[in-house]
C-alpha cells in the first residue's frame, strides 16, 4: 500500500462534498500537471490518501481511499489527462494544519512542505503515521492495515 495527499480548494470541492459521494466515490478530475497525473498512475486500489483543503483552511481534514485506478478524465477530450476515483474513509478528528506540518521537524521533507503547489503528492509511510497521529487517528485502525 502507498500513501498520497490530494489537495482541493474547499470552495470548489470540499471534504463534505467528497463524503456525500459515499462508497461510490468521485473521480479526482481536472488535474493538468504531468507530475500530479503521473502520481495518480502509480496508485493502486486501496491506497490511502489525505484530503487536504488548500487556500482556505490549509489543513488535512480527512482520509480517502483509491476506489478506481487510473482512467481517462471525463472532464476533457484530451487523452493526456487521466484520473483516479477516491472515496471518503473518515474525518481527521483534529485537522492537521500546514503550520503544524511545517513546525514538525520530522515532516520537513514532506512534499506538502517542499512541493506546496503540487495537487497530488506522495506521502511516505513515516509521514503517514506522524500526520495520522497528529490528527488523532491510529493508522492501524484504517483500511488495509
Amino acid at each position: 500500500m502507498r500513501y498520497w495527499l490530494f489537495k482541493s480548494e474547499p470552495d470548489k470541492w470540499s471534504w463534505d462534498m467528497q463524503k456525500a459521494k459515499g462508497d461510490a466515490g468521485e473521480q479526482w478530475d481536472g488535474i493538468r500537471n504531468y507530475l500530479a497525473r503521473n502520481n495518480m498512475r502509480e496508485m493502486k486500489l486501496g491506497d490511502l490518501g489525505f484530503f487536504y483543503h488548500s487556500n482556505i483552511g490549509k489543513e488535512v481534514v480527512g482520509v480517502v481511499e483509491v476506489c478506481q485506478e487510473i482512467h481517462p478524465d471525463t472532464t476533457t477530450d484530451d487523452p493526456r489527462w487521466e484520473c483516479v476515483d477516491v472515496k471518503a474513509v473518515c474525518d481527521m478528528p483534529k485537522p492537521v494544519t500546514l503550520a503544524d506540518v511545517k513546525a514538525t521537524e520530522s515532516l520537513s521533507q514532506m512534499s506538502l512542505v517542499t512541493s506546496m503547489r503540487l495537487s497530488v503528492q506522495p506521502v511516505t509511510p513515516e509521514e503517514w503515521e506522524i500526520v495520522c497521529r497528529m490528527g488523532g487517528l491510529d493508522p492501524a485502525d484504517l483500511p488495509g492495515r
